[in-house]
């Protein structure tokens, strides 16, 4: 693109069809903004919006308010300027920079240029831009799919199993200890021979109870005959207590990965000068600008796992381009979240049509 676009944005909501429950509360309506740059050619980058507030990014309205207060056209200038205050701007307005400049096939051999995603009417479809997705993930990435809190567990699994995870995600810190411990060995039990298992705690534990979690994790890997991995407890204690998850890192067998710690690129680089060399979780939908996040991971060469915010298709698509460039250990990617939507072929062109 050159260096003026024309910029138009659109607000969305969309609905879960059951409410994703975390340590952090029950989340009913994922609320974000999809953004379009315009070059003078006539090229088209789409972009996306999705903060998640409680998590460490800005509120949507604080990014309604920044994109209401930009010109009509904007330059590549005030793109690389947004503030680090507003992550979710950064890897939006960035990203759908990134997609309208055609992504230099040169340096990513999972790029995807512009043209094959515009379709009809200059509009990216939930179709073409899953396309491109899957020419991605069925060149590098496979998928952790991401399973209900508590009991709902035991039940939804199978259906994620038979389209094709084999990596699942399930949501500790939200129930009694006693119970989740008691579901867990069920999943133990039933979950199929190596499958892995991820338990996120969203900063939901006490230390008393990570310490129970991780010797519990212990006790099970310990086992010979168990036929599944264990793979990282996420994020079981708050964001100001790391002192105390990089004690417990070095105490135990299970490995801890660090998330809402890692929010922004900031966190990122904060915890890895304090000394954090386990996993990083890292959601490019909220954690800033892609091409600083670029360069860190290549100075760093961290252990760390790509995941989903909840984003649509647009915001997907340019996250995991970033995982599949970034990512280094085989790790799945917690981008299986298809399931808590209903699919709907044509929002995006409903979205802007019917303002």
């Amino acid at each position: 693109m050159t260096n003026g676009y024309k910029f138009e944005f659109r607000a969305y909501q969309r609905r879960f069809v059951r409410s994703v429950t975390t340590n952090h509360g029950n989340w009913d309506i994922r609320e974000g903004i999809i953004l379009r740059l315009t070059d003078e050619s006539g090229k088209i980058g789409w972009g996306e919006i999705a903060p998640i507030s409680w998590f460490g990014s800005e509120t949507i309205e604080q990014a309604l308010d920044f994109c209401r207060q930009l010109p009509g056209e904007i330059t590549k200038e005030i793109i690389f300027s947004i503030p680090d205050e507003l992550p979710a701007c950064q890897f939006g307005f960035e990203s759908g920079w990134e997609m309208g400049s055609g992504w230099d096939e040169t340096n990513s051999q999972f790029a995807i240029r512009n043209s094959q995603l515009n379709k009809g009417d200059n509009f990216i479809t939930p179709n073409s831009c899953t396309d491109a997705i899957n020419r991605v993930s069925t060149n590098s990435l496979f998928y952790s799919a991401l399973l209900p809190a508590g009991e709902a567990a035991l039940n939804q699994w199978e259906s994620l199993w038979k389209q094709g995870y084999h990596t699942f995600k399930w949501k500790i810190g939200v129930y009694a200890i006693a119970d989740e411990l008691e579901i867990f060995e069920s999943l133990i039990d039933t979950l199929p021979d190596f499958s892995k298992l991820r338990l996120d705690a969203n900063g939901g534990l006490s230390y008393e109870e990570a310490n129970l979690w991780l010797r519990t994790c212990d006790n099970f890997k310990a086992n010979a005959e168990l036929p599944l991995e264990i793979e990282f407890i996420e994020q079981p204690l708050p964001v100001e207590q790391f002192q105390q998850m990089l004690e417990l890192s070095t105490s135990y067998q299970t490995a801890i990965a660090i998330d809402e710690s890692v929010a922004t690129l900031g966190q990122l680089a904060a915890c890895y000068q304090q000394g954090w060399r386990g996993i990083f979780v890292i959601k490019p939908g909220i954690v800033g600008s892609p091409s600083r996040l670029r360069k860190f991971c290549h100075q760093h060469k961290i252990d760390s796992v790509f995941s989903s915010v909840f984003e649509t298709a647009i915001g997907r698509l340019a996250a995991l381009r970033l995982a599949a460039e970034l990512s280094r250990n085989n790790r799945a990617v917690g981008f299986g979240i298809d399931h808590f939507f209903e699919q709907e072929e044509t929002w995006l062109q409903s979205l802007w049509n019917n303002l």
